[in-house]
Formats: structure tokens, sequence, C-alpha cells
């Protein structure tokens, strides 16, 4: 199975800017990023299929961006902007190609099978 690391995660004030990276240890058809708040569901927050189209949920789109290093062997997610309602754990996650299924921040976590530890954002208002 592919292995995740994350790490990047920090305390930010509010308006400020922030990187996450996750290195992996192969290529999967998808990567996404999740998080998840003290107390609610974890969400989806982007995604990039192994040909670079990315995802962001709506709710994110213009602060948060998803991309790939030029090697290949990380992922990222900026994150500008950020808000409180942005304090959360943050996790890398990938999944290998199911027929008939889509890379996109709308799936559910339950649709991927590889997870990394998770990093923590907190965002100070």
């Amino acid at each position: 199975q592919v292995q995740l690391v994350e790490s990047g995660g920090g305390s930010v004030q509010a308006g400020r800017s922030l990187t996450l990276s996750c290195k992996y240890t192969y290529l999967t058809y998808c990567m996404g990023w999740f998080r998840q708040a003290p107390g609610k569901e974890r969400e989806g927050v982007a995604a990039i299929a192994a040909y670079d189209t990315t995802s962001v949920a709506d709710s994110l789109k213009g602060r948060f961006t998803i991309s790939r290093g030029p090697a290949k062997n990380t992922l990222y997610l900026q994150m500008n902007s950020l808000k409180p309602d942005d304090t959360a754990m943050y996790y890398c996650a990938a999944r290998n190609y199911i027929p008939g299924t889509y890379c996109s921040s709308g799936n559910s976590e339950r649709w991927y099978n590889n997870w990394g530890q998770g990093t923590q954002v907190t965002v100070s208002s």
C-alpha cells in the first residue's frame, strides 16, 4: 500500500497562508486532502487525479489549491486567507483506480483506502 506522510501544519493567525505537504511512495489514481474539526465529520477538501486534473470543494474554491510537485512524490495543499473555521486535522488520502468512479473532492472518506496520520492546522482570530 502507498505510504503517506503529511507535514506543514501549525498555528497561524487568520488571514495568513499555510502550505501542507504529503509525501507518498508511489503515484495512485487519485489523491486527496480531507480535514476533520473536533466534533465534526471528516470532509473532503480537494483531490487530484494521476493526470493532474484537480477538484476543490466549492466552499474552499479561491482559497485552497491542490497540486503535485515536479518529482511526482509530494502532494501540496496551499491554503490562503485562512479563517478560524479552517482549524482542523488535515489528512492526505490515496486510492487506486476503481472502474466507474472518478477522482473528485466530493468522494467520501470511505472511497479512499490509504491514509496518512494527519497534520494539525490551528487558525486564531
